[in-house]
């Protein structure tokens, strides 16, 4: 077993995902992406992996912590974003929302929670959105799978925060500005939220001392109205 410590980004794709894993590996550590999707990022260690199967998630996690020890942060970061009228959405539209983030997160947890209790600790992250805290129209499958991700993160940070494993729940209040965000949003990029500074709020909320534990962090641009 190396020295240098894990930190796990499941949902690591383009945009913040690939930021979070580019400041841990900053920050010294052995920073280990997991996307659905092949991923061409330079310079950073991001494996294929489908986060809703267990297996797979095992058979990709559990070496790493044989050789690394477990994880010291986690990120569950996936988004499976659907927007149509609720008599536009098909039942599969809704069931893939909910694979994607809920199930997925179920699945991380298992994978991670366990080993990190035993190790004495680390920092499980979950990102939401604006829709984890209100369901706006044309958003029910989206909204239904934050909701249900937010609820499972409070469940997890009381049943794990007395074992020493900080569970954060973050609302992320904004556009994040993505290339893709660019193309589909008329809006001001000084308006949006930058991968860079997230990860850095990420980061730091990481390394809280005990005694003043963050639950859930609401992160926006100074020009969002709330």
């Amino acid at each position: 077993m190396t020295d240098q410590s894990l930190a796990l980004v499941a949902g690591a794709g383009t945009g913040l995902g690939q930021a979070l894993v580019q400041k841990f590996q900053d920050k010294g550590m052995k920073a280990v992406g997991l996307s659905r999707s092949p991923s061409e990022a330079e310079g950073l260690d991001i494996r294929t992996c489908d986060l809703t199967d267990r297996d797979a998630v095992n058979a990709t996690v559990a070496p790493l912590i044989t050789e690394f020890g477990a994880p010291k942060i986690v990120v569950h970061n996936p988004a499976h974003l659907v927007i149509a009228g609720f008599l536009d959405t098909s039942l599969e539209d809704i069931e893939a929302c909910w694979r994607n983030m809920v199930l997925s997160c179920a699945t991380l947890a298992q994978c991670t929670l366990q080993p990190m209790v035993r190790a004495g600790g680390g920092t499980f992250i979950v990102s939401g959105a604006t829709a984890s805290l209100r369901g706006g129209g044309k958003f029910s499958a989206f909204a239904s799978a934050k909701f249900a991700l937010r609820g499972m993160t409070q469940s997890l940070a009381r049943e794990f925060q007395p074992s020493g494993v900080h569970v954060v729940h973050t609302i992320l209040d904004g556009i994040i500005d993505t290339p893709r965000s660019r193309e589909l949003h008329s809006l001001d990029p000084s308006k949006m939220m930058k991968v860079d500074d997230l990860a850095e709020a990420y980061w730091q909320v990481s390394q809280q001392p005990k005694s003043v534990w963050t639950h859930e962090l609401d992160l926006r641009p100074q020009s969002e109205g709330f």
